[in-house]
């Protein structure tokens, strides 16, 4: 390549962060330019055709595999490549944001993978966007170590032959970076995240013996899929590497890519390494697109829908079958238990519990699974281990026994549950408390011993706005109203106010998450995703 022009991008309203010219390079910032003007216009034709696809759905009420790919379904030659050595074996994943001691901490935590976060467990702060770049080419310039200043302990990484492959999740497609901006237009967050971690990053990824690894959030179509299939080829060659380097997993978090999970991974087989079943974003996902069909998809609190529910089982049960019948990896759901420092009987029930969860996967054929927590490693290990062995997947179990009909994604009133009113005051607590992180830049926020991240947000003031718009009763014979929720979320706010006193009360954003969180739960022009409105305020 010849030497590149000054970028015609524009850094907008954003203060200078230490070193960030090593990430915001002349030849970066032309590639993500380039990655704009090419990708953009179609991923605003994506986005206008969810909005159709959200609008069939409220007509009809319901979903059905798509008649014009039956031929790619039921073509049965077609795999996606095979696996590079350095992701055959994902027995366990650790995620987490790229903040510095994260970075090293989940590199050193044990697990196979680490899913380095841009996305919902990161605030899209200028900073945490720039400075989580340049973490991860610390890391693999090995030039990386952290001391906290609280405790004064240092972290630095293990040898390279034990640290986790890092999976490097970018913003979904509907967020943009307000900060890089093409002629007053930004450039969507999406191609900023992937554009400079690629270009910084996948020879050096070449030279250390793995490569530039993707996990693909929000997915909604196998059109979004190739879209991000076109992008890896046009990167691949600019930057001059081979095609099929990248590597890219799908997370199946909404109920509309539940009916395209094989035209997904047709769509990016020469990249394609998995798919993952995330479970709160796709509970999120089914209220978001199922809201005004009625008390049929009203859900219970998000605590009851475990994973043994049989549209949850009738999801991940797909997932594996589809997988294996293509030679991906099958990758299963979070367990985010945060550990108690001062309650070792929440330890001993909630490690159960995981080690239920990661058995049950492991024996239904999944390859590996998620953690939130260094310390849930070894638990998910040893599940895995069990099943596993010296093997690094099980994709030679092809679950032939597995027959999910259309229908059965959707079955939501196969569920005794109800919504309860402690359902209601833990959505309101949960939404208040993790907003109230996010808009100080804190994408990743322990609350109740629980790793929330956006998701879970989303997932709470969903229920809220599904609960009250399909007039909810309580078992308390309580209604659920905007009236009711207000009430909840005064309670909330003055116990919040009342347990960290007025100062800390004071100095953080405790009445704009609180307001933030009625608006998207009450507002009757449903917004598509918390976020957006959020990233307004976000400083």
């Amino acid at each position: 390549m010849s030497a590149p022009a000054p970028s015609p991008l524009a850094i907008v309203d954003a203060e200078p962060l230490p070193r960030q010219d090593e990430v915001l390079t002349d030849a970066a910032l032309a590639f993500v330019a380039e990655l704009h003007r090419q990708f953009t216009p179609r991923r605003d034709e994506l986005l206008a055709r969810r909005g159709e696809r959200r609008a069939e759905i409220a007509r009809t009420s319901t979903l059905d595999f798509l008649p014009e790919t039956a031929a790619i379904r039921a073509d049965d030659s077609w795999k996606v490549a095979s696996a590079p050595a350095a992701l055959n074996d994902r027995r366990v994943e650790i995620t987490g944001p790229t903040d510095r001691k994260m970075t090293i901490n989940a590199l050193n935590s044990g697990a196979k993978v680490w899913l380095a976060d841009f996305e919902d467990a990161s605030a899209p702060t200028w900073e945490n966007v720039v400075l989580g770049q340049l973490n991860l080419i610390d890391a693999y310039t090995r030039s990386i170590d952290f001391t906290d200043p609280k405790s004064g302990k240092s972290y630095a990484l293990r040898p390279a032959d034990e640290l986790a492959t890092v999976v490097t999740r970018p913003r979904g497609w509907h967020l943009n970076e307000r900060h890089l901006q093409l002629d007053g237009t930004p450039v969507p967050g999406a191609l900023v995240d992937f554009g400079l971690y690629f270009f910084h990053n996948a020879q050096r990824l070449i030279d250390l013996g793995k490569g530039p690894y993707f996990y693909l959030p929000k997915t909604e179509s196998h059109l979004e899929a190739r879209l991000w299939n076109d992008i890896f080829v046009f990167a691949q060659d600019y930057v001059g590497i081979p095609q099929g380097t990248v590597r890219a997993t799908v997370l199946i978090e909404t109920i509309t890519a539940a009916y395209e999970m094989e035209e997904i991974l047709y769509e990016l087989r020469d990249h394609a390494s998995g798919l993952n079943a995330g479970r709160w974003d796709y509970l999120f996902s089914i209220v978001k697109n199922f809201r005004d069909g009625g008390s049929k998809f009203v859900l219970p609190d998000r605590n009851a829908v475990t994973m043994t529910a049989p549209f949850m089982r009738a999801y991940t049960e797909l997932l594996v079958r589809t997988c294996h019948k293509r030679g991906a990896h099958a990758i299963g759901g979070m367990a985010a238990f945060i550990p108690s420092r001062r309650d070792a009987e929440v330890n001993k029930v909630a490690f159960e519990k995981v080690k239920a969860d990661k058995d049950r996967e492991a024996n239904d054929g999944f390859d590996g699974s998620w953690v939130a927590h260094p310390d849930l490693v070894p638990i998910a290990m040893a599940s895995f281990d069990a099943v596993l062995g010296e093997k690094p997947n099980q994709k030679e179990r092809l679950r032939e026994d597995v027959a999910v009909a259309a229908g059965d994604l959707i079955a939501i009133d196969t569920l005794d549950a109800k919504p309860t009113y402690e359902g209601l005051r833990n959505a309101v607590a949960v939404g208040i408390r993790y907003i109230e992180a996010w808009l100080r830049g804190m994408g990743a926020v322990a609350i109740f011993n629980l790793m929330e991240d956006a998701a879970t947000a989303e997932i709470s003031r969903s229920q809220i706005w599904q609960w009250i718009n399909a007039d909810v009763v309580f078992e308390n014979g309580k209604h659920a109203t905007a009236e009711l929720a207000r009430e909840v979320a005064a309670e909330e706010l003055a116990a919040i106010r009342a347990e960290i006193g007025e100062e800390a009360f004071t100095s953080g954003k405790w009445q704009q998450a609180h307001d933030l969180l009625l608006q998207v739960s009450l507002d009757q022009d449903y917004a598509d995703f918390l976020t957006l409105p959020a990233y307004e305020q976000l400083g």
